[in-house]
């Protein structure tokens, strides 16, 4: 994907972060995940794995560990 798109993906995560902020953090944390596993498609969840396997440049706090609990969910075991 461009980097063009990661920014976009990265705004978009922390869009839905923002949008959950108000909950305590562990409630937040799930709500985001599962926001992102019901709506985004397998290749922007690759994208923003990706992106966040390189330092997540950009990514407020909550999405990050947001997408790390999404992406260790994810993994089979």
């Amino acid at each position: 994907m461009s980097h063009g798109t990661i920014d976009r993906l990265v705004y978009m995560a922390n869009q839905i972060s923002k949008a959950f902020a108000h909950d305590p953090e562990p409630k937040a944390v799930d709500e985001i995940s599962n926001h992102l596993r019901k709506f985004w498609e397998k290749r922007m969840l690759a994208a923003i794995f990706a992106h966040l396997d390189a330092g997540g440049e950009g990514m407020d706090p909550l999405a990050k560990l947001a997408v790390a609990a999404l992406q260790r969910n994810a993994q089979p075991a």
